[in-house]
């Protein structure tokens, strides 16, 4: 990290005006050499200066230079942001004279991974910056402002400080024995403290669900047999003929996309290729999709039809679902009965997508799910990506075998192993532990520039 960078922060296109962010060691000699105004070498911090830039005396804008010093910047590094008028030939022109004179163009999201490693910002934190660029509601807002603040970052440091108590008192107890006015710590005085701990994480857990759910809104995927009404269901949500719909089997080839919003909530939702045993690839390839999204779903919805038997491929999927969150459509609901209800379970919802007849108790069902009901006042101070929650749950199996290692009798010294791995392991949602590979991971997603 001892370069400099350079990368344009604004949207490029034709704008009213456009910033080129400049951090690193050498920025005010950089954007001095194509400034003509005042000397930036001399100026004070968080200060800003008219003038132009300049390539050998051709003036190439009228600017406004905004100089900020180590360490009180976003990097913790020198920054100097150039404010131009807004357009792709002099925004470029501006980003071009800089990587000439010495800056190299930033990666994506290596302004944040600098004040990351810089110790200005931890992971939750650089999370919810990117969270906030890509909020979609009031509520994604909130939330990403409370990462942004430090507020979910405090949460976590709480958990390991009360998982620290409870490994020194371990500690001090196997190093040093001998000593009387220490209180003894054995598995009986700890098993209450980690029941609580427990109880306390599951809760994180759960609202961090609810909080993802917010952020990114819910996945669902919209599967069953060619031709039993799932692309019909897709415009029918979306109010829009997004998908292709004829009586002809196979006709969806590949994924459809479309998002409504319920109860405040973002549906992400996915009509998939008819699943079913085919000869043809281009739609096989389609059939192999469907399977993964099935598996990267927060919400499958299954289609069957009313006026046709159940078939292999229908009993197939009804297992496929079965340990999923899922709801049952039976489509075709104004045509004769043919499927044999016994065989379905009795949460199942009759629809006719033509006739809009049961839609309104599909999206009833989805409140009730994933109880969309109950966000409007919950707390928002909590976790929101999938990373995160992954690690939390992670954590919370190594403190259910501490649990397990007491009940089973087994040496003290045994159950604090897997309370240090907790520990370490929500290190890792902060970035307190990191690898080179996973830094690299996290911010590679966010824009040029940020």
């Amino acid at each position: 990290m001892n370069d400099t960078i350079a990368a344009i922060s604004t949207a490029l296109g034709v704008g009213a005006i456009s910033i080129i962010r400049v951090s690193g060691n050498d920025s005010l000699n950089i954007v001095n050499k194509i400034f003509k105004g005042k000397d930036l070498t001399k100026v004070t911090s968080h200060t800003i200066h008219y003038g132009h830039i300049v390539s050998n005396e051709e003036i190439i804008d009228e600017v406004l230079v905004s100089v900020m010093l180590a360490p009180k910047t976003f990097t913790k590094e020198n920054i100097v942001e150039i404010n131009s008028h807004g357009g792709i030939a002099t925004t470029n022109k501006i980003l071009q004279l800089l990587l000439t004179n010495g800056a190299r163009l930033a990666e994506p999201g290596e302004f944040t991974k600098r004040a990351f490693l810089n110790g200005r910002i931890d992971l939750i934190e650089a999370d919810g910056i990117m969270n906030l660029i890509e909020a979609k509601n009031e509520k994604s807002r909130q939330l990403s402002i409370n990462q942004l603040s430090g507020k979910v970052s405090k949460l976590i440091k709480e958990l390991r400080d009360n998982l620290v108590s409870i490994i020194s008192n371990i500690e001090v107890n196997i190093d040093y024995p001998e000593y009387e006015d220490i209180e003894i710590v054995t598995n009986e005085t700890i098993y209450p403290e980690l029941l609580k701990f427990r109880k306390k994480l599951i809760n994180i857990i759960n609202k961090s669900k609810d909080s993802k759910i917010i952020n990114q809104g819910i996945n669902v995927c919209i599967i069953g047999r060619p031709n039993v009404g799932k692309s019909s269901l897709l415009n029918t949500l979306l109010e829009e003929d997004k998908a292709i719909v004829t009586d002809i089997e196979g006709t969806t080839r590949d994924i459809v996309e479309g998002k409504i919003t319920l109860n405040g909530i973002i549906l992400n939702i996915i009509d998939t290729a008819g699943i079913r045993k085919t000869d043809n690839l281009v739609e096989k390839i389609g059939v192999e999709k469907s399977l993964d999204i099935i598996n990267k779903s927060d919400l499958i919805i299954l289609m069957l039809n009313n006026n046709e038997p159940l078939t292999k491929e229908d009993k197939k999927l009804l297992k496929m679902i079965k340990n999923k969150t899922n709801i049952i459509l039976v489509n075709k609901n104004d045509l004769d009965t043919k499927i044999d209800y016994s065989l379905l379970p009795n949460n199942i919802i009759k629809i006719s997508v033509n006739n809009d007849i049961g839609i309104d108790k599909l999206k009833s069902r989805i409140i009730e799910l994933f109880n969309l009901g109950s966000f409007e006042t919950d707390d928002l101070t909590y976790l929101s990506d999938a990373r995160s929650i992954s690690l939390l749950e992670k954590s919370l199996i190594k403190i259910n075998d501490s649990i397990a290692s007491i009940n089973n009798n087994e040496p003290i010294d045994m159950v604090e192993l897997s309370l240090k791995e907790s520990w370490n392991i929500l290190g890792e949602i902060i970035g307190e532990t990191y690898t080179d590979e996973l830094i690299d991971e996290l911010f590679s997603r966010f824009c040029l520039g940020k």
